[in-house]
């Protein structure tokens, strides 16, 4: 008698995200006999050789990122359709607002036995609270309310903050909420780092966003050198076009001309980047579980962020980092500063967090939580 193999489909705009993200949950169920097909959006800085060579199959679903344009969208969703009516996954793995959001509804529609949806932080659209995107959000109810109703599904949320705004805004049912802090950190790869001597690091390790704090973290470097303090800031991360906060090229040649910090772009080897670092820091708006925070507390780095969702969850104040008010180059820069001038207490928040890191962000954790999810919406089947 043969046994029926599972089919998992991972759904995701970017395949480097994917990459950097989700590829030990997918290795892990590979491992368990479970077939892993993803379908991708954009590649990113990925290379989808290798993943095909690792025994994956890849199939581009057109998912642009950044604002909604509908009929781009329209087609996005009937290229969804098609993807889940061929495979006929018996689990869907969404990651990512355009895949949750399109690929939640087309999987009601399409039968899709398994629904796993995966919100990693709620995004611009929940910073900010103009107008503009009020509005959005008021047209977007309707759908957000379908996507999360499928019969069987879980929501895997990284805060509670975000499970507080989706549930009381009647988009969503608690019971169908699994809070994971993060995708985890793998910690063979970060050891804890003695600090390197000479002048102090504070490295920016994210994509150059308005949202994650850039300027903040430009002004703070300002005031710090205008002080005399000695000190090297870095960003380290790539522009973005398609996000709406992004920086564009003309902002980059104002930095380099202004000379407060020294711009690294994509950098690959963060482990590396945080060895020579002192100090990591993401100013963030907001955020659904840093990453960045996460592996500076496996490198034995102190933080400092920001007091807003996702961002709080990653550290313990004052103990593996500081927190600072959003949005305030001022308290952002006196907080590097009393890490600047006390080695002692910086090195001392590196250890904690690196405690914090073995005990909370192994990675093994998150990919263990993953194929429980997956086993117990399997069951559910079984049952009914």
């Amino acid at each position: 008698m043969s046994v029926k193999i599972i089919k998992l489909v991972i759904l995701i705009n970017d395949l480097s995200f994917f990459c950097s993200h989700r590829l030990p949950i997918a290795e892990a169920a590979k491992d368990k006999a479970i077939e892993v097909i993803i379908g991708y959006g954009e590649l990113g800085t990925a290379n989808p050789s290798i993943l095909e060579q690792k025994g994956f199959k890849l199939t581009f679903i057109p998912i642009k990122r950044g604002s909604i344009n509908f009929l781009k969208d329209l087609k996005s969703m009937l290229h969804i359709w098609r993807f889940f009516k061929k495979e006929k996954p018996d689990i869907v793995h969404l990651v990512t607002i355009k895949p949750y959001l399109y690929g939640g509804a087309i999987a009601r529609l399409a039968g899709v036995p398994c629904l796993v949806s995966a919100v990693s932080g709620l995004g611009t659209l929940f910073v900010h609270q103009n107008l503009k995107s009020r509005l959005i959000k008021s047209l977007l109810f309707p759908l957000f309310r379908l996507t999360f109703g499928h019969s069987n599904q879980i929501v895997i949320l990284q805060n509670l903050d975000d499970e507080d705004i989706l549930v009381r805004w009647g988009v969503l049912n608690k019971d169908k909420v699994r809070i994971l802090k993060g995708s985890g950190v793998n910690l063979n790869k970060f050891n804890y780092f003695e600090e390197s001597t000479g002048i102090p690091v504070i490295c920016f390790a994210a994509r150059l966003l308005i949202d994650k704090g850039v300027n903040e973290f430009i002004s703070a470097a300002k005031i710090i050198k205008n002080k005399g303090i000695q000190a090297r800031f870095i960003l380290a991360g790539d522009l973005d076009s398609r996000n709406p906060s992004g920086l564009k090229a003309i902002d980059l040649d104002k930095i380099k001309r202004e000379g407060n910090v020294d711009i690294l772009g994509y950098h690959q080897d963060i482990p590396n980047l945080y060895s020579k670092s002192h100090i990591i820091c993401l100013p963030s708006y907001r955020e659904g579980f840093p990453k960045a925070l996460m592996e500076a507390a496996a490198a034995g780095r102190a933080v400092v962020t920001t007091n807003v969702p996702g961002c709080r969850d990653a550290i313990i104040p004052n103990k593996t980092g500081l927190l600072v008010p959003v949005r305030d180059s001022e308290a952002l820069a006196n907080a590097i500063e009393m890490l600047l001038k006390n080695s002692d207490k910086r090195k001392a928040m590196g250890k904690a967090g690196r405690d914090l890191a073995e005990k909370e962000f192994k990675v093994e954790n998150i990919v263990d939580a993953h194929l429980r999810i997956y086993k117990d919406l399997q069951m559910n089947i079984s049952k009914s």
